[in-house]
């Protein structure tokens, strides 16, 4: 029988159905349980944000369930998956185990790739609820037109600030670039897998 805690959550270990390496831990309510047994991707329940959200949804990098496996006192449960897409963790690394532990593990870390992923995954969060206190939600719901215009405005800031040697400024700006150049993509329907894919080949 499955118990879920007193916050209504299971822990999901999700496990290569072929390697049998871990991927990632996160939990699942009833609702995500249900949709990850129906299929054909798993679900979870993300604490921070409240919310469902399926693993891909906004990277690509899917989890197709092969089979599901609960533990002897019935609250944690296994997700064989086959990955789709090659990245379980937002950071872009395939497992969320890839850390080392040691003293230098922070400033080896590289987040950047991993921040962009997990702000798409909010802001179309934003896209599909609407809630009336966000601001991201106000302007997606202008359209398109609106957030390229604020992409042109942070550009020209960011650019300013840089050309004129206001090293203080410049991350700030291009930190709002980044945010409104992601909304931009979410506006228009475009996944930001397929900005990695253009800059992979170019690399080649």
């Amino acid at each position: 029988m499955i118990q879920f805690d007193d916050r209504g959550l299971l822990t999901a270990i999700v496990q290569d159905a072929d390697t049998k390496e871990i991927l990632m831990v996160a939990h699942m309510n009833a609702e995500a349980l249900a949709r990850t047994i129906a299929g054909p991707h798993a679900w979870f329940y993300s604490r921070s944000r409240k919310t469902l959200w399926e693993k891909g949804s906004t990277s690509g990098d899917y989890l197709k369930v092969i089979d599901l496996k609960l533990d002897c006192d019935g609250d944690a449960i296994v997700v064989l998956a086959e990955p789709v897409g090659g990245a379980a963790c937002h950071t872009g690394e395939k497992s969320c185990f890839h850390r080392p532990v040691g003293p230098d593990t922070e400033s080896t870390r590289r987040v950047g790739p991993g921040i962009l992923i997990e702000l798409a995954e909010v802001i179309h969060q934003r896209a599909v609820e609407m809630p009336e206190d966000s601001y991201t939600a106000k302007m997606l719901a202008e359209g398109p037109s609106r957030v390229a215009q604020k992409v042109i405005e942070e550009a020209g800031e960011t650019g300013l600030a840089a050309a004129t040697g206001d090293l203080e400024s410049t991350p700030l700006e291009m930190a709002d670039l980044f945010y409104n150049c992601v909304a931009l993509l979410e506006s228009v329907g475009v996944p930001l897998d397929e900005v990695w894919k253009e800059l992979q080949d170019r690399r080649r």
